[in-house]
């Protein structure tokens, strides 16, 4: 067995500075951008009763052969028709990842379909997806027993109420693009950062929780950057991307120490300190540092990809015009510069778009000149003409829809 970066799994690792290089190697692979991927995550409801908690039992019988092995032990997993995999998140959350592709149509084609087939198997067992990117009518419970979920509550509850928030109740929308060629990767990674307050905005729709309004556009957003701030927050943007993460990942607390039956880790453990020999005879390996950086967060994390994960889940196909727009958006690195000069009047402007959404003023303007980008340059994707057209003409509604609103 052998990590992603082709050290042996099982190695110690000597120190901080070891395991910086590594992460910055792995986390950041480079080439020409030429793969995209999608994931769709809902939460999960009963039909009849879209407030009665959800049953690990009942899943597990919606699920059959699909589930994951967090849900049945000795589950085969097998894949959608399309190939995509059912995952389980701890509040009982679905999602489904399908292999990356090098055509976005034949990405939106085989993820619709196997978004098809999962809410099937799911009104088979008179369950439902749900609506938003979090759960509005219950209360965050966990539902899956296994160590990893178990010692995240543990460390997450101690900082305050998002975490589990965020474990339990949240639904997100991911999409997944090449890093690109060295020479590109910063200018990716800034203008996927840039655009994400205009995109939570435009896409925001996860105001309520537990049956009350929270007085935020996307209540997902708060959670997720709440659970475990600064990590799960926006990261500085100046320097190396690839190094800058992995200092972030050195410097974020570990929340699953697999030793024994629980993984409850020590309190105030970096990664850092781990590797720099902070508990003497226990060094991490190198499979421990990749369970780690699966432990983190951040509104764009690097896989040797950059899987976006700001935005709220969408319904039902909605989930089309975003993964249509941020593609369109990084088509191009001339297009990219355009991007960051649409996105600038909203770039850092997190808490803003997540709370007061497209009604905060730069927000909005960030939003109006992103879409109006976008939409010119859609047809770069390869989707046709009638899938575009009616993509652009959703994006200008929401935008006009809020201007017209601020105007009366």
């Amino acid at each position: 067995m052998t990590s992603s970066g082709g050290s042996p799994a099982t190695t110690p690792i000597g120190s901080r500075a070891e395991a910086e290089g590594y992460v910055a190697m792995v986390c950041f692979k480079h080439g020409p951008p030429r793969l995209y991927g999608v994931e769709l995550e809902w939460t999960v409801h009963h039909a009849e009763d879209p407030h009665r908690p959800l049953d690990a039992g009942h899943l597990r019988k919606a699920l059959g052969v699909h589930a994951p092995p967090t849900l049945v032990r000795d589950s085969p997993q097998l894949p959608l028709g399309r190939g995509a995999l059912v995952t389980v998140e701890p509040g009982g959350q679905v999602e489904i990842s399908g292999p990356a592709s090098d055509s976005i149509p034949q990405l939106i084609d085989d993820t619709a379909a196997d978004a098809a087939e999962l809410t099937a198997l799911l009104l088979d067992a008179d369950l439902v997806p749900g609506d938003h990117g979090l759960d509005p009518f219950r209360t965050p419970r966990r539902i899956l027993t296994v160590p990893r979920y178990a010692a995240m509550e543990h460390a997450f509850q101690r900082l305050g109420p998002h975490g589990p928030r965020m474990m339990c109740s949240t639904a997100g929308l991911q999409v997944c693009l090449d890093a690109g060629e060295t020479d590109q990767t910063a200018q990716r990674w800034r203008a996927l950062h840039d655009l994400g307050p205009a995109l939570v905005a435009l896409f925001a729709n996860s105001r309520r929780r537990a049956g009350a309004d929270t007085g935020w556009a996307s209540a997902r957003t708060e959670a997720t950057f709440g659970t475990c701030a600064p990590f799960t927050e926006p990261p500085p943007l100046d320097g190396d991307p690839a190094a800058a993460w992995a200092r972030t990942a050195m410097e974020a607390p570990v929340l699953c120490f697999r030793r024994g039956d629980s993984w409850d880790a020590p309190d105030g453990l970096t990664f850092g300190a781990w590797a720099d020999g902070q508990l003497p005879g226990d060094r991490p390996t190198y499979d421990d540092l990749d369970y780690h950086l699966s432990t983190l967060f951040p509104p764009v994390r690097p896989r040797g990809y950059l899987e976006v994960r700001y935005l709220d889940a969408q319904s039902g196909d909605g989930w089309i015009a975003p993964t249509l727009l941020l593609t369109a958006l990084m088509s191009d690195p001339a297009v990219i510069d355009r991007v960051l000069a649409a996105a600038e009047p909203a770039a850092g402007r997190w808490f803003p778009a997540a709370r007061e959404g497209l009604e905060d003023k730069l927000v909005l303007q960030a939003a109006r000149d992103v879409v109006d980008l976008g939409t010119e340059v859609l047809t770069r994707t390869g989707a046709d003409s009638e899938l575009t057209d009616a993509v652009a003409t959703r994006l200008h509604r929401i935008v006009d829809d809020t201007q017209g609103r601020r105007a009366s």
